[in-house]
C-alpha cells in the first residue's frame, strides 16, 4: 500500500536519536505517508479541526487561568478584570468561550458523519467507544467551564444540574454534597469545578491520542464503506489530505473568528452578565446550546430519576451502537431505507435542541416526549430491524470502483473481463 514510512535520518545525531526514540519515524509514518482511502470527502476533515480546537482551548484556557480567581466573592469581578484590564484579555475570553461552541459544532458533525457512514462498525468498535468517551469528557469540561464566570445562569445552572444526582437512590445526596463541598452551591463548588475544568482537557488530550492510535490500526473508514485493498485505493496523507484538511480548517476558522469578533455573545445568555445571586432565581434556566437536546430529554419525563436515567442513557446508548446496528453494509449511501430514518433522527435531534430552550410546559413537553421516544426507538428498534429487512444497493468491490461509479456486480464483470483472454482472432 502507498504510504509506508520511508523516513531516514540524515544527520549523525538524527540517526543516534532515532535508534533510541524513533519518534520522527512515527510522525513520518503516521502524519505524512500513512495511506488513506482516496475517496474521503470533506466530512473527514473535522477530525483535524477538532484536534486544532482542542489545542486552541487548552492554550487560551491556560492563559485565562493565570488571571482568573476561583473564589465566589471574586470570580465574577476577575472575569471583568480579564475583559477590561488584561492585554487582549477580551479576545482570549471570547476565543475560549466561542471556541467551546465551535468545538461542539465540529464534534456533532464528526459524530453524525460516523452515524451515517457506519464508522462505528467492525473493526472500529474501540475507536468509536473512545470517541464517545471523549464526547462525555467534553460535556463535563464544558459544563464546569460554564460555571466559572459565576453569573446568574452559571450559578443556577450548576445548582439545577448537580441536583439531578440527588435522584440516585441511596447515594444521591452524598454525591451532591461531595460535588458542592457543602450543603449549597458556593465557594467550595467553584473551586472543585475550576480544578476539574483545568484537568479534564488534558485527560481529553490523552484519550484523543488513544483515539488516533486506534484509528491507525484499521485505518480510516470511507464514504463507500469498503476496506482498502490495493495501492489504487489509497493516497499518502501528505500532501493530499494535509492540503484538504488545511483548506477546511481555514474555512472553519473564518466562521469561528466571525463569531468571536463580531457576535461574541450570540451563543451566550444575557443573565450570565449579572453576578450570581442565590436569592434571585432566573425566570428560565437553560444550559448552553450544545446541552439542549439532552436537557429536553431530561425534562420530557415527569419522574426525576427516570428523567436523569434517560438523559445519561441517551449518551450511554451510543457506546452500544456497533452492536445495535445489525446491517452488514457500512455506508448509508447504499442503504435507502436507512437514509430516511437517519435524516428523521438528525431532524429530531435539532428539534430536541430547540425544545430544550423552551419552557417545560404545555405542548413543548408533549413534543419533547415524542422526540425523546423516537431518539431511543431509532437505536433500539430501527437500527436492529433495518439490518434484518432492508435491501441495500449493490456496493462497490473496491474504493477505486466507488470513485468510478461501478457497483459490485459491474465491477466484478469488469474485473472478470480483464482477466479473461481475448478469444477473437
Amino acid at each position: 500500500m502507498s504510504g509506508h514510512s520511508t523516513y531516514v535520518p540524515k544527520s549523525a545525531f538524527g540517526k543516534w536519536f532515532e535508534s533510541r526514540l524513533p519518534i520522527m519515524g512515527l510522525i513520518h509514518s503516521s502524519l505524512l505517508t500513512f495511506p488513506n482511502p482516496r475517496n474521503l470527502n470533506y466530512f473527514w476533515t473535522f477530525g483535524g479541526i477538532l484536534a486544532f480546537m482542542l489545542v486552541s482551548q487548552i492554550i487560551t484556557g491556560i492563559v485565562l487561568a493565570m488571571h482568573y480567581t476561583p473564589h465566589a466573592d471574586m470570580a465574577f469581578n476577575s472575569v471583568e478584570h480579564i475583559m477590561r484590564d488584561v492585554n487582549y484579555g477580551w479576545m482570549l475570553r471570547y476565543l475560549h468561550a466561542n471556541g467551546a461552541s465551535m468545538f461542539f459544532i465540529a464534534v456533532y458533525i464528526h459524530m453524525f458523519r460516523g452515524f451515517y457512514y457506519g464508522s462505528y462498525k467492525a473493526p472500529r468498535e474501540v475507536l468509536w467507544i473512545l470517541g464517545v468517551i471523549i464526547f462525555l469528557l467534553m460535556m463535563a469540561t464544558a459544563f464546569m467551564g460554564y460555571v466559572l464566570p459565576w453569573g446568574q445562569m452559571s450559578f443556577w445552572g450548576a445548582t439545577v444540574i448537580t441536583n439531578l444526582f440527588s435522584a440516585i437512590p441511596g447515594v444521591g445526596e452524598t454525591i451532591v454534597t461531595f460535588l458542592w463541598g457543602g450543603y449549597a452551591v458556593d465557594n467550595p463548588t467553584l473551586n472543585r469545578f475550576f480544578s476539574l475544568h483545568y484537568l479534564l482537557p488534558f485527560m481529553i488530550a490523552g484519550v484523543v491520542i488513544l483515539h488516533i492510535w486506534a484509528l491507525h490500526v484499521p485505518g480510516s473508514n470511507n464514504p463507500a464503506g469498503v476496506e482498502k485493498k490495493t495501492e489504487k485505493d489509497t493516497l499518502p496523507f501528505h500532501p493530499y489530505f494535509t492540503v484538504k484538511d488545511a483548506l477546511a480548517l481555514v474555512v472553519f476558522l473564518m466562521m469561528f473568528v466571525w463569531f468571536a469578533f463580531y457576535i461574541p455573545n450570540f451563543l451566550g445568555h444575557a443573565d450570565n452578565y449579572i453576578e450570581a445571586n442565590a436569592a434571585v432565581t432566573p425566570a428560565h434556566i437553560v444550559p448552553e446550546w450544545y446541552f439542549l437536546p439532552f436537557y429536553a430529554i431530561l425534562r420530557a419525563i415527569p419522574d426525576k430519576l427516570l428523567g436523569v436515567m434517560a438523559m445519561f442513557g441517551s449518551i450511554a446508548i451510543m457506546l452500544f451502537l456497533p452492536w445495535l446496528d445489525t446491517s452488514k453494509v457500512r455506508s448509508g449511501n447504499y442503504r435507502p431505507v436507512f437514509q430516511v430514518f437517519f435524516w428523521l433522527f438528525a431532524i429530531n435531534c435539532v428539534i430536541l435542541g430547540w425544545l430544550g430552550s423552551k419552557p417545560a410546559q404545555g405542548g413543548y413537553v408533549t413534543a419533547s416526549q415524542i422526540c425523546t421516544a423516537y431518539y431511543f426507538i431509532y437505536f433500539i428498534v430501527v437500527l436492529p430491524l433495518l439490518g434484518l429487512f432492508e435491501r441495500p444497493k449493490p456496493i462497490p468491490v473496491s474504493i477505486a470502483d466507488s470513485i468510478l461509479g461501478r457497483s459490485g456486480s459491474a465491477a466484478a464483470m469488469a474485473s472478470g473481463a480483464a482477466a479473461s483472454p481475448n478469444t477473437k482472432g
